[in-house]
């Protein structure tokens, strides 16, 4: 186990979903106490099992709804699975629904400061990095802006801005490529290039040539809850052929 950064074993997880599609309020539940909402459950993952080897580039493919967005969410701590193991061995950063930790009444610069403390870095690192962080996100014009003001892909470059300045062994990063112009995603491959081979990333994406081009192996995630893992292009290649 000493060369695995993630091990996954017979990970299952579910939820519940009222049968109406619609939740109770308090105040139907007060005219109504004795009615029961009748609930479907649904499985996201069904016994998952696979290894992230130590600084290897891991990708998850699959249509929505296949669990992509949730095994991540459980990887990182946020979800509990209903059964199954997750073992992380070294520092895990979570690239997940970035920007959500802002507080949209206080300007950038003071996000920076938030933010950055809530990921680990101390004041020293983030007077260190402010300046790299705002010229990285392409934002150095809007520093004295409140994030009420941003964009959502404004808010997102910022946050990863931040999020790559955190010392860490694994990212698990949920499609951060989809958000900011050309330019910015030519830096977050520029970044992808400058640490392949010394973090562990568990990477999530749609992209399917980013995948190809940095990906040592990866998972395909189906609908029908079943999964194959194997090498890049020939599970990029099949995945495409269901479209």
């Amino acid at each position: 186990m000493e060369d695995i950064a993630i091990s996954v074993k017979n990970v299952s997880k579910k939820f519940r979903i009222p049968i109406n599609g619609k939740k109770e309020t308090l105040q139907e539940r007060f005219v109504n106490p004795f009615h029961k909402t009748e609930y479907v459950e649904f499985y996201t993952l069904n016994n998952l099992s696979f290894d992230v080897k130590k600084n290897e580039f891991f990708s998850v493919i699959g249509p929505n709804g296949a669990g992509k967005s949730t095994l991540l969410k459980i990887v990182s701590g946020i979800y509990i699975p209903d059964s199954g193991k997750v073992v992380v061995n070294g520092d895990l950063v979570p690239f997940l629904e970035l920007g959500v930790g802002f507080n949209p009444e206080l300007t950038a610069r003071e996000n920076v400061y938030l933010n950055g403390t809530i990921l680990g870095l101390t004041k020293k690192e983030v007077d260190e990095y402010i300046d790299e962080i705002f010229k990285f996100a392409e934002l150095t014009e809007f520093v004295n802006l409140p994030v009420k003001n941003f964009s959502s892909g404004m808010a997102v470059r910022l946050a990863f801005s931040i999020a790559i300045k955190v010392k860490s062994d694994i990212l698990v990063l949920d499609e951060v490529l989809a958000v900011g112009d050309g330019e910015f995603q030519k830096k977050c491959f520029n970044y992808f290039d400058s640490i392949v081979g010394k973090k562990t990333i568990l990477f999530v994406s749609h992209g399917l040539s980013a995948v190809k081009k940095y990906s040592d192996r990866v998972l395909w995630l189906k609908e029908d809850k079943t999964y194959e893992i194997g090498n890049p292009t020939e599970m990029v290649d099949k995945y495409s052929k269901t479209f």
